[in-house]
């Protein structure tokens, strides 16, 4: 069943002087856009943020989330409420400054009818709202249109997320315990200030280390790994992935100087650099929950790969090994490689790491002529193994 959402973001931070919660930078971005994000990932159609004063962060956070593809709209009082909120889905409550692992996002997006995301009472879960003698509210809540509507009808100046709980408790909604391990280590957590906000994306970041779409080739043996490493410390950095994209387009470009000068062994190292930022950006957007890019700006760096490749060589067999990269690439961008391992997959990095020796060891056309050899037995690779 599909659902909307409402993001609270209203509340003052603890800062001094203070802001709001919800522009607290978080993983990247703001806080409520991060939340948005996790929404829309769950399976959200629309995101309303609830707000009191429309400020510039969250007026940029809408800007980027529209830019994205994700339906977000500001709300600001209980008539546009009222006139937003869909009658025909449920909603998907999320505490202003709450901080909920993915997994319990995709729990409750998945089921049915009302229900609320729970922690029992302890010192750890104290920050959150208590809903009755044991347990307090752990940020998430399903609400149904009757008990949204309902509430609406007598809210008056009243939270609207409380109210909303104290109603979903007083008609016993389905409750979901967040395991205390959770509260713990930083999965489920409600943030006050900006430093509260950096120690858990801290550990946001660090527990999506190891996940993310990786690639094949030497990118998911060596330039994956490398990057899973890197770009939790660059998230703290609030390094943005763009610039690291940019990055990795100028030193592509940069390394085609010393192949131009007939510094093949240097060029190609400074290309495999280039691949790894390029990774580096795409695991940067992951972590922000953003989707990496797969237009041509994500095929800069690697281009540059090609190109130097064909300069390096200078020979038709080159050329050639220049256009079997470039499908290759492509279908691994795009994750059009069927069932093909990530061994089977030769990518434009994996010809790098075998160039590389050869032209050490000045056999650079021995080199191409391997690299040919298993272009063409990944492309049959992924050929015969495409999924039915």
């Amino acid at each position: 069943m599909s659902f909307a959402a409402i993001l609270s973001a209203s509340r003052p931070s603890a800062d001094s002087p203070p802001g709001l919660r919800a522009s607290l930078h978080f993983a990247g971005q703001t806080l409520v856009e991060y939340q948005a994000r996790q929404a829309a990932q769950a399976g959200a159609t629309r995101i309303m943020i609830l707000v009191s004063v429309i400020t510039p962060a969250i007026s940029q956070a809408v800007d980027r989330l529209s830019a994205d593809g994700i339906a977000v709209a500001l709300v600001r009082d209980m008539v546009s409420m009222v006139r937003d909120a869909p009658r025909d889905s449920d909603i998907l409550l999320v505490a202003d400054g709450a901080i909920v692992a993915q997994a319990h996002y995709e729990n409750m997006g998945a089921g049915e009818g009302d229900a609320l995301l729970v922690t029992d009472d302890s010192r750890a879960s104290a920050p959150f709202e208590r809903i009755d003698a044991g347990q307090r509210w752990a940020g998430l809540a399903r609400i149904s249109p009757a008990l949204l509507f309902g509430t609406l009808d007598m809210i008056g100046d009243w939270d609207l997320a409380l109210t909303l709980i104290r109603a979903a408790v007083q008609k016993g909604a389905r409750r979901v315990t967040v395991p205390q391990d959770d509260l713990l280590e930083g999965r489920v957590a409600l943030v006050e200030s900006q430093e509260q906000a950096d120690l858990v994306a801290q550990a946001v970041t660090a527990a999506g280390a190891g996940q993310g779409h990786a690639r094949g080739g030497i990118d998911h043996y060596l330039l994956g790994p490398l990057a899973r490493l890197v770009s939790p410390a660059l998230m703290r950095m609030q390094v943005p992935a763009l610039q690291v994209r940019i990055a990795a387009i100028a030193m592509g470009a940069v390394a085609l100087v010393p192949l131009e000068l007939l510094w093949p062994v240097t060029g190609f190292c400074l290309l495999l650099v280039a691949l790894l930022l390029s990774e580096i950006s795409d695991r940067l957007d992951e972590l922000a929950l953003r989707a990496p890019p797969m237009g041509w700006f994500a095929f800069c760096a690697p281009a540059a790969a090609l190109v130097g490749i064909v300069l390096a060589g200078g020979t038709t067999l080159a050329a050639d090994l220049g256009v079997m990269l470039a499908i290759i690439m492509v279908a691994d961008r795009w994750r059009r490689t069927g069932q093909a391992r990530p061994w089977m997959i030769f990518t434009p990095a994996s010809a790098l790491v075998i160039l590389i020796p050869s032209g050490v060891a000045g056999m650079l056309a021995g080199g191409l002529r391997v690299a040919m050899l298993l272009a063409i037995a990944s492309v049959g690779a992924i050929i015969l193994r495409r999924s039915d």
